[in-house]
């Protein structure tokens, strides 16, 4: 099996021009700085000393950017290309179709299969292509816990959110607010909506772009507003369906790319079997941890638990997946749209898992982040591609389109879904625009929030890894909104007054610990990295050496415990240090229990709602099939009304038919 080693190609002082180390790859068969054997690093060192350089100049704090080959920006281009022609095609299509319920909703025409593969793509974005390696790199593959998470989030959505939400054929999400509670209700989660969405937005574009960036050294603002023009234009022209159907090419590309970098990764390695050895002899197999503690960061219960309220915050609730499934034709499309996309989530979460695994047994004797190669975790996957990849014309320039698709994908659903929610929430009630100018108000709407979301993108590269950041946000403020929507649904007796009470009470709490967490980060005891080596590096410069922890190389090594104590405050170690997955369950369980409170105190048992704004038993599957099981008992112990089609409330002679004697349906000659 051959043992990769990390170049001396990498490490070459800026002097050197990428020409130079062009040539310094050919002649030593060094994929983009990658040697294997002794001979390969014979050629490079002779290379080397034929370009007259010094091992003075060969020392440097950052690697030489490998740069894309002509068939790497044209593979990167068509993807580009083709995402704008599907919004040119929709626009082209659609242009007789003027009303804003066709630009934001289809048409409600859609079919299960493309709006199952759009709702994959809306939310496995760019982090789950470079974040989702770099974590099980760093912290272990438990993370492919979330499996258990997206199942139970898709049978709740399913039996809970999905039927009302269909049911009345709304288009923005939180319009049910105003009809469950207030009007007052429906303006905060409105806003909380927007403010959430941007936020998330900026870092699904940054991340991309810094990868982009780490590749190629093209210019990371260069980057980053590339990605949301894109965006904005498919989004603009073709509406929603333009959205779905890009959404399902872009998915085929994150799998290609993915596909790629696993398939080279198990060749180098010399097979599957290797990659797993590895990463169990590294420890990143870390499936058996299942301690309670809710201080840890990742475990069997805060993935499996907090996971769940993350991702039902989303599916249930989140305007850009409800407006995808209430845009089937049918409820049975729909539920169908959601457990087809189960599966889609469960291979892209395989593949980044996997990918993970494979970045760590090629980098297991040397890491390049603690070896000063890369700048951040995120980038990891990049420096992986043109390590392995350099050599394949255009496989770079798929990896990089795979993780572009990914942003693309879920860039143009935030977009879609502000311009919906601002139209319906804070436009459409308080004006008496014709429906035409409505859609154009909503094209209007989708640059706007595209430039916003460019410009949030700056944030991004504050709030430290990408993946634990977007989870946050998610958990800070769709906490608070999952609860107050669960209030709406699952209990008649909350009135508008505790709805209000507990969305700002969640709210309130969910940044407390969200605030806290970020000013005061966990003990590296409670996050537990993994640990990374850079003995097997054949480095130059003595300051990439003997890292062999797993703490950020941002981090002084002289920083102590106990020093630390005398700045921080007494919730530090306990509730500033709860699991950044909890932040989730923290806001719901608030919302639900100040909100039932409340509502209990005013007189909320006493109201009367509207029986189609909350869960009837109807709606669920599991009641239909209770009662598909309970009539096929009746049938076989004789208790079954064949008449009725109802139990029988007595006895009955056996000698007897009930058809024949069921009087009261025959008609009498008179």
């Amino acid at each position: 099996m051959l043992r990769p080693l990390v170049p001396l190609c990498s490490v070459l002082s800026e002097k050197v021009t990428r020409q130079d180390l062009t040539s310094i790859r050919r002649r030593s068969h060094c994929p983009q700085g990658n040697t294997h054997g002794a001979v390969g690093k014979n050629k490079l060192k002779s290379s080397i000393s034929s370009l007259g350089l010094t091992s003075s100049e060969m020392s440097g704090d950052s690697a030489a950017v490998a740069s894309f080959a002509v068939t790497d920006y044209v593979v990167f281009a068509l993807m580009l290309l083709v995402s704008a022609a599907v919004g040119v095609y929709y626009a082209w299509v659609d242009r007789g179709q003027g009303s804003s319920g066709d630009f934001l909703t289809g048409g409600r025409r859609l079919t299960a299969l493309p709006v199952s593969l759009s709702l994959t793509a809306s939310f496995m974005s760019a982090i789950t292509v470079l974040s989702n390696p770099a974590e099980v790199y760093r912290y272990g593959a438990n993370i492919g816990y979330y499996g258990l998470s997206y199942a139970m989030t898709m049978v709740v959505t399913s039996e809970i959110f999905l039927p009302v939400f269909y049911r009345l054929a709304i288009t923005s999400t939180y319009e049910y607010l105003e009809l469950r509670f207030s009007r007052a209700t429906r303006l905060l989660g409105t806003v909380l909506f927007i403010v959430q969405t941007i936020l998330y937005t900026g870092v699904v574009i940054y991340t991309p772009a810094l990868a982009l960036n780490q590749v190629t050294g093209m210019d990371l603002w260069g980057a980053v507003i590339s990605t949301g023009v894109v965006c904005t234009f498919y989004c603009t022209m073709g509406g929603l369906r333009a959205v779905v159907w890009t959404d399902v090419f872009q998915l085929g590309v994150m799998v290609a790319g993915f596909l790629s970098v696993i398939i080279r990764s198990v060749v180098v390695q010399g097979g599957i079997l290797p990659v797993i050895s590895d990463s169990r002899d590294g420890g990143r197999l870390n499936f058996g941890d299942f301690d309670t503690s809710p201080l840890r960061r990742h475990t069997f219960w805060t993935i499996t638990v907090g996971g769940t309220f993350v991702w039902i915050s989303i599916y249930g609730i989140n305007q850009a997946q409800v407006q995808r499934y209430v845009s089937c034709k049918s409820v049975t499309h729909a539920r169908l749209s959601l457990y087809i996309n189960l599966v889609g989530l469960w291979s892209i979460l395989l593949c980044s898992v996997f990918a993970g695994m494979c970045l760590f047994s090629v980098y297991k004797k040397c890491d390049p982040w603690t070896a000063r190669r890369v700048s951040q975790p995120d980038q990891l996957m990049p420096y992986l591609v043109m390590d392995l990849l350099g050599d394949y014309p255009g496989l770079p320039g798929l990896f990089v389109a795979a993780a572009f698709s990914g942003s693309l994908s879920t860039v143009s659903s935030s977009i879609s879904a502000l311009a919906a929610v601002t139209v319906e929430d804070l436009i459409k009630p308080y004006t008496k625009m014709s429906e035409r100018h409505l859609a154009w108000t909503s094209k209007g709407l989708s640059v706007l929030y595209g430039v916003l979301c460019i410009g949030m993108a700056g944030l991004a590269s504050l709030m430290g890894g990408a993946l634990q950041a977007v989870i946050s946000i998610f958990g800070i403020i769709g906490g608070p909104l999952l609860g107050v929507f669960t209030l709406g649904i699952l209990c008649p007796m909350a009135n508008s007054k505790g709805a209000l009470s507990g969305l700002v009470s969640g709210l309130v709490v969910s940044l407390w610990v969200g605030i806290g967490a970020q000013v005061y980060p966990p003990s590296p005891e409670m996050s537990r990295p993994l640990s990374l080596t850079t003995q097997g590096c054949n480095f130059t410069h003595a300051e990439s050496l003997n890292w062999t922890s797993g703490a950020l190389p941002t981090q002084p090594a002289s920083f102590s415990a106990a020093s630390a104590q005398h700045t921080q405050p007494l919730l530090a170690d306990s509730w500033y240090a709860v699991s950044y997955l909890y932040f989730s369950p923290i806001g719901t369980i608030t919302a639900v229990s100040v909100g039932l409170l409340v509502s209990l105190l005013t007189g909320g048992w006493k109201q009367k709602v509207v029986s189609r704004l909350t869960l009837m038993k109807e709606d669920t599957n599991l009641y239909h099939l209770f009662r598909l099981v309970k009539d096929r008992v009746a049938r076989r112990t004789g208790e079954l009304d064949l008449a009725t089609g109802r139990e029988k409330s007595g006895s009955t002679n056996r000698a007897f038919c009930d058809v024949e004697l069921d009087l009261t349906k025959c008609s009498f000659p008179t």
